[in-house]
């Protein structure tokens, strides 16, 4: 059960983060966040990249602290990882850092 919550934690990231930056992207249109100024041009955008800079700092820190070792206990932890850390950052990039209201 162990080496499934490892394998699996990756991917859970990257679901909770792709529903909190499409979360936040339709209450920032809705709340007029696109007119509200910051340091990357809007709050609508500054909170779109925290939001998924987070994301992409918890897989980093997944595939930091996952279980060291050969074989099974390792590779499928690891490649779990490396899913999320990759879902997250191509399919949530667009959405950041190209999509407008």
């Amino acid at each position: 059960m162990r080496l499934l919550a490892w394998t699996l934690a990756g991917p859970a990231i990257w679901a909770v983060v792709f529903s909190l930056v499409y979360a936040l992207h339709g209450a920032g249109c809705a709340l007029g966040w696109q007119h509200v100024e910051a340091p990357l041009g809007s709050m609508h955008r500054l909170v779109l990249t925290l939001a998924w800079s987070a994301g992409l700092g918890a897989c980093g820190v997944l595939l930091a602290v996952r279980p060291a070792g050969e074989g099974r206990e390792a590779y499928l932890p690891r490649a779990g990882a490396w899913i999320g850390l990759g879902a997250t950052l191509f399919t949530l990039f667009p959405v950041v850092f190209a999509s407008t209201c």
